[in-house]
């Protein structure tokens, strides 16, 4: 498998290069390019994840259905349908912009940062779900107004991109 590579942004968001996705994540990560999905069911439940305790960032905490990050010159849908499959062993379709000029930086507990243009797309699963162990512990489907109450109850249970795109909205668009 080769190695994978974040697309590195200006602060103005122009495209400035390629770096190791292994190497950038540390105290002093640099801006690139990310995305973040909520996968809805034919019942308009979100599946939640629970990232895997093996984490590098934000181990065990609950977050949206799946993020990545696209390749240099591979599209957000094709990124997106990517992810989906190397993360939770799914198909999508219906890929949908909810958040598009989403941007956050937040710092873990550790120390590392996340410094990411992060696009919020919403799509339907279209397979059944055989997550990754290592990047899935748990996953559930839950009602949208539910995961609103919960992060506002809990807000230290959830990723801080996750509360970040609450609180943009990312749930308040039609189902897709």
């Amino acid at each position: 498998m080769s190695e994978e590579l974040v697309v590195l942004l200006a602060n103005d968001g122009t495209r400035i290069g390629t770096a190791s996705k292994a190497l950038v994540h540390t105290a002093h990560t640099p801006l690139h390019l990310a995305f973040s999905c909520y996968l809805y069911d034919g019942q308009g439940r979100i599946l939640m994840t629970r990232r895997a305790l093996s984490k590098k960032t934000w181990a065990g905490v609950w977050t949206n259905s799946f993020c990545g990050h696209p390749g240099e010159g591979e599209s957000f849908p094709d990124a997106i349908a990517r992810r989906a499959e190397q993360e939770l062993g799914t198909t999508i379709s219906s890929i949908a912009p909810l958040l598009p000029d989403f941007a956050y930086r937040a710092v873990d507990a550790s120390g590392i940062v996340e410094n990411e243009v992060c696009p919020v797309f919403s799509a339907l699963v279209a397979s059944e779900l055989a997550p990754n162990p290592d990047e899935v512990a748990e996953y559930a489907w839950v009602d949208p107004l539910a995961l609103k109450t919960a992060a506002l109850a809990a807000p230290f249970a959830f990723s801080p991109w996750l509360l970040e795109q609450i609180g943009q909205g990312s749930l308040d668009s039609p189902r897709p």
